[in-house]
């Protein structure tokens, strides 16, 4: 193929005859035609069950949708393994080494970075390639892994990222809090997040509100009235989390059950306000809460095509529910469909170093090119600043691709119809 260069992905020049075929349904380029069909063993790993189940049953559209738009963009067959851990690390690790037992040549998944950590050991140990979907923890590729790569952020960036947009959040509305509480999920995402943001913040001279608590708690916990009135009790401006889906529903209904209407609930980074799920179950107190967290582009060439694939697929849904887990899963299969077309085999010594080599520039996330460094991470992802208005996640931040602008600080509960 001569528009490709040796260790890069499809150039632009393919890569829009590649989606201009799945968009309209026509034939593709012939060179993608003519190419002999790879096919690879891909183990996917996600929690479908347990208290990440919504999370991963998320992902997994991603994964679903993956495979059709993959063999036309690439020519490579992607043969899913789809197993589910059961939002235990434990059975991360175990049905890690099954699936390789069962000849997957590479894994994806698994959106929890202590399972992610265990499945990088296992990757490791078994030198059988790895590519992460969603997991923040810094230490997962701080450990020397060769077989490990992450195409999401670090914790320490993502708490970066969100709380610069806090900041621009307030010059936006010329508003801003004195004083802030945090609470925040006690599993490996949470800890990991909080040390990230105990770092960072002193250091931000630039955000105008105190830190008069930090909260932890257990995401997998049936009751957080106790945390939420130690949070109420101490009297902060503005409720900062950390947190999951299962755990922002129930931290939201205790905030209006117990009347603590904050002047804005934002986190710096993390999943869970933005799910579809959440929307469902506090109607309309999901207004206004702000997620500061990766996103797609919808002005993106690829984000139409998964797009169109998604609502084929899941005709009673939508993608911008689903943004940040089915794109970040797609593109973590795109990673592997591309390095299989490159070096056309699955030998996993040379997929790996075809990973290693990623170059994507056409992609659906915000941010730069998906490539990896020496640590096998992806240092140029971005965020935006999502704000829940009329019961959709809407960018109000950065300006260049808000779709509204940004409320602060919000109504309180009772003024919210």
């Amino acid at each position: 193929m001569n528009d490709t260069t040796p260790g890069t992905n499809t150039s632009r020049r393919s890569f829009g005859k590649a989606v201009a075929g799945v968009t309209a349904g026509a034939s593709l380029a012939p060179a993608f035609v003519r190419a002999q069909t790879s096919k690879v063993k891909v183990g996917v790993l996600l929690p479908r069950s347990g208290y990440l189940a919504q999370l991963g049953q998320s992902c997994q559209r991603g994964v679903d949708i993956a495979p059709e738009i993959l063999r036309e963009m690439y020519g490579v067959d992607l043969e899913l393994m789809n197993v589910d851990f059961e939002s235990n690390v434990d059975q991360a690790r175990a049905r890690a080494e099954k699936l390789i037992n069962d000849g997957a040549q590479v894994l994806v998944g698994p959106f929890e970075s202590g399972a992610a950590a265990a499945i990088a050991q296992v990757a490791e140990q078994r030198k059988i390639p790895f590519v992460i979907n969603i997991a923040a923890a810094p230490q997962i590729t701080e450990q020397g892994y060769k077989y490990t790569f992450r195409n999401f952020t670090t914790g320490v960036d993502l708490m970066r990222n969100g709380l610069a947009l806090c900041r621009d959040l307030f010059q936006a509305t010329q508003s801003a809090p004195r004083t802030a509480v945090l609470l925040c999920a006690n599993d490996p995402f949470g800890v990991s997040n909080k040390r990230a943001f105990d770092a960072i913040f002193p250091k931000l001279d630039y955000l105008p509100f105190k830190l008069v608590d930090s909260i932890m708690y257990d995401p997998a916990a049936r009751d957080l009235s106790v945390e939420v009135a130690k949070a109420k009790a101490s009297g902060a401006d503005l409720a900062l989390m950390i947190c999951r889906l299962n755990d922002a529903i129930m931290i939201v209904r205790e905030m209006v059950k117990q009347r603590w209407s904050p002047q804005g609930l934002i986190s710096p980074g993390s999943p869970g306000m933005y799910e579809d799920q959440f929307f469902k179950a506090v109607g309309k107190y999901s207004e206004y809460a702000i997620s500061n967290v990766p996103w797609y582009d919808p002005k993106a060439k690829l984000t139409a095509v998964v797009e169109k694939a998604f609502d084929k697929r899941f005709p009673k849904d939508r993608l911008m529910f689903h943004a940040l887990n089915v794109g970040f899963t797609f593109e973590a299969m795109m990673v592997v469909a591309d390095a299989v077309r490159r070096v056309k085999s699955t030998d996993s010594e040379a997929l790996t170093d075809a990973i290693r080599k990623t170059n994507i520039a056409e992609r659906m996330m915000l941010g730069g090119p998906i490539r990896f460094n020496e640590k096998g991470q992806n240092t140029e992802i971005a965020s935006a600043a999502l704000q829940n208005r009329n019961m959709r996640p809407t960018v109000v931040l950065p300006a260049k691709a808000a779709q509204a602008a940004p409320v602060f600080p919000v109504p309180e509960w009772s003024r919210r119809g």
